[in-house]
């Protein structure tokens, strides 16, 4: 399960965009039936009165209630800010606290009918539809299998509002631009190539990275956030979604593809949507793990796989960007052999290339800075940046880097201070860190 407070904040940044109210509908998918996302839903419902009027009112950004207050956190004389920070601790307060509880009271069980709907028989996979309309323009939705999902939320919502738009976002990739929807519409309703494009995606992008990102979780290439137009909205309700593997988002949009639609990768400087990434190194590796197993089912299925179920469907380009990723597992095994009898070979002086002087060293060197120097463009027009990571200096040992004559005074005595930590010197028997300051 989600934490509930992720999910809210997701909810409440889709609902805040600048867009005709009367027009927008917000559908929470929840496949494991959480009464807890239930309950944290249905105190966003109460706070979202305020909130929302709140956000277009003034115009304020970014309209992810975490996100927003994180970086306002200065104290301020604005009463309606300093009230609306005051709902939002105490929103937080409530559901926090059901969470750190694990089960919703009895006291609130009663409180809403909603709540009816689940018993002790009721378990994540296993349980009945559950559906509650809890603000005009937000219904909660749960189903008992994710093969079903979203076909049952396009079904519900066409009774509903009928929209000729849906917006595909994941729980934890919140609205970062309050007019990406209509910057999204330009494409669908453009009158050259519009009744040929089918959806609009958008880049994943976290804005929780690790120092220099170790687990390699940034992507501007990912795709998280996907827009559908009517059109293909009714395709899918003929031909359904197609499951079966962790990755299923990627076998509908090559069928999709297949029969002939464009798409969009539309990555704008303000990025729309900013997500969670993993980390830690176990996050990581089970994100890894599942990615890897799905697109490796694609690549040996028999009517999936991009070169046999693409042929004559897709250009060649779009078939080979395809196998590239569904090929990502079996290119761990070139990887460990790179990593491992390279350096068995050189402490056992074997040699594993040829020799600078060889006519043979040439194809290994151009494969090599090639490969460096397109991987760096890339790099470069997909936004990063370079730096040079000089190794850090030995304070201690050099003399020369103490910078007036009271420094190195107190490096000649028996105790001086370096930020961070306190040490002893001594001339004989050498240094060592008494404690962090």
């Amino acid at each position: 399960m989600e934490p509930p407070m992720l999910v809210i904040n997701t909810v409440l940044s889709v609902m805040a965009y600048d867009y005709p109210p009367e027009k927008l509908s917000v559908y929470l998918s929840d496949d494991g039936g959480s009464d807890l996302i239930f309950y944290a839903l249905l105190e966003a419902s109460r706070f979202a009165a305020h909130w929302l009027p709140f956000c277009k009112i003034l115009n304020m950004e970014p309209r992810a209630l975490e996100v927003y207050f994180a970086e306002k956190s200065e104290p301020r004389n604005d009463r309606e800010w300093l009230a609306m920070k005051k709902l939002y601790e105490e929103m937080k307060q409530k559901i926090e606290a059901e969470v750190k509880r694990g089960t919703i009271s009895e006291e609130l069980r009663k409180s809403h009918k909603g709540f009816s709907e689940w018993s002790s028989k009721v378990r994540k996979g296993d349980h009945q539809t559950i559906f509650q309309n809890e603000l005009k323009k937000c219904q909660s939705k749960s189903t008992s299998s994710k093969r079903n999902m979203i076909i049952a939320q396009i079904r519900v919502s066409s009774e509903i509002s009928n929209g000729q738009v849906i917006l595909n976002v994941d729980c934890d990739m919140y609205s970062n631009d309050p007019k990406s929807l209509k910057d999204a519409l330009c494409f669908l309703m453009d009158e050259e190539n519009g009744h040929k494009i089918a959806f609009v995606q958008f880049p994943k992008i976290f804005n929780n990275l690790t120092p220099n990102d170790i687990y390699g979780n940034r992507s501007t290439v990912g795709i998280k956030v996907s827009i559908l137009k009517l059109t293909l909205i009714c395709l899918v309700l003929q031909m359904g979604l197609k499951y079966g593997c962790p990755v299923e988002d990627i076998i509908s949009g090559l069928a999709i593809q297949c029969r002939g639609w464009k798409s969009v990768y539309y990555n704008p400087d303000r990025k729309a949507f900013l997500g969670v990434a993993p980390i830690t190194l176990n996050q990581s590796l089970m994100q890894h793990k599942r990615w890897s197993e799905g697109m490796f089912q694609i690549a040996f299925s028999s009517y999936c796989c991009p070169f046999t179920y693409g042929y004559g469907n897709i250009r060649l380009g779009l078939q080979m960007g395809y196998c590239v990723y569904c090929l990502w597992a079996p290119n761990s095994f070139p990887v460990i052999y790179y990593v491992v009898v390279p350096p068995l070979c050189l402490l056992n002086g074997i040699s594993l290339f040829p020799k600078v002087s060889s006519i043979w060293f040439v194809p290994f060197a151009y494969a090599f800075i090639a490969n460096t120097v397109f991987s760096l463009v890339e790099a470069q027009c997909c936004g990063d940046t370079y730096r040079m990571v000089e190794p850090k200096k030995n304070v201690v040992d050099a003399k020369d880097e103490f910078l007036s004559t009271e420094l190195y005074r107190l490096h000649r005595e028996k105790v001086w201070v370096l930020p961070n930590n306190v040490c002893t010197h001594n001339q004989s028997s050498g240094r060592r860190c008494l404690q962090e300051i």
